[in-house]
């Protein structure tokens, strides 16, 4: 299974990202996906989050209406629009894969919790400078 994530950089406070995570060696369907995120000398935390059938998603209070997950199961990948983008988004982002359970939607603690996920992405830097 390898999960390539994608399409970091560095973007100027107010501007826009989009990053992506291919999936292979996996049946993408059969698992919720999420992205997470670690800035420097802190713990990876979760961000945003969307249901196997993309038919739920889930985002932090400090990105709502400025980061969008989406994903496309012919494509097996999962996409991150970053909108609005300011220095505290600096980190490195990861995309993850959940096999699917029930509890994910209906849980905010399961969907936090990053030793949930069966697959993670390498990472990929974002830095917004200010």
């Amino acid at each position: 299974v390898q999960l390539q994530a994608s399409g970091g950089g560095l973007v100027q406070a107010g501007g826009s990202l989009r990053l992506s995570c291919a999936a292979s060696g996996l049946t993408f369907s059969n698992y919720d996906m999420a992205w997470f995120r670690q800035a420097p000398g802190k713990e990876r935390v979760f961000v945003v989050g969307i249901s196997r059938t993309g038919g739920s998603t889930f985002s932090i209070g400090s990105v709502k209406g400025r980061f969008t997950i989406s994903r496309d199961n012919a494509k097996n990948t999962v996409t991150l629009q970053m909108n609005s983008l300011k220095p505290e988004d600096t980190a490195v982002y990861y995309c993850a894969a959940h096999r699917h359970t029930s509890g994910w939607s209906t849980s905010l603690r399961l969907r936090g919790d990053a030793e949930r996920y069966d697959y993670w992405g390498q990472g990929t830097l974002v830095t917004v400078s200010s």
